[in-house]
């Protein structure tokens, strides 16, 4: 069985049981998702899940951050959740590797500056649509 996020990361669902037998993640155990691979829509490894990052309109998953790079000298990318797959240690999402790793970066010790979420956002085409009063789009979980 698989768990999907839909777009921007609004609502899970689990669709019917597959052939292949994928374990079940509740949403809840989201932390639980640290340190499994993520991978591409074809199976290629783009690094190891640092965090998940939510709506803070929804509270719902929306990116991760997914450490990249030589063991010297790792990054973190961000990488949308919508359509992701949660499977026994992997996380599949939707976007190619190579888009993946081109998207704006930070430092492994490095927090988001405010001012930066919205260039993740176009990278991957989405809408950045911070709060009324201009609060964050993104929080850590």
């Amino acid at each position: 069985m698989r768990w999907r996020l839909r777009a921007g990361g609004r609502r899970l669902e689990v669709p019917k049981p597959s052939e292949k037998g994928d374990a079940v993640i509740a949403a809840a155990d989201i932390r639980e998702w640290r340190t499994h691979d993520v991978v591409d829509a074809d199976g290629h490894k783009i690094g190891v899940l640092e965090a998940v990052y939510v709506d803070t309109s929804t509270d719902e998953p929306a990116m991760a951050t997914v450490q990249v790079g030589l063991p010297t000298r790792h990054r973190l990318v961000f990488v949308p959740l919508d359509n992701a797959i949660v499977g026994p240690g992997y996380v599949k999402v939707n976007y190619a590797k190579s888009l993946v790793k081109d998207c704006p970066a930070i430092g492994t010790d490095d927090v988001l500056p405010a001012s930066d979420e919205e260039a993740i956002f176009q990278h991957y085409g989405m809408t950045y649509q911070p709060g009324a009063a201009g609060e964050r789009q993104l929080a850590r979980r």
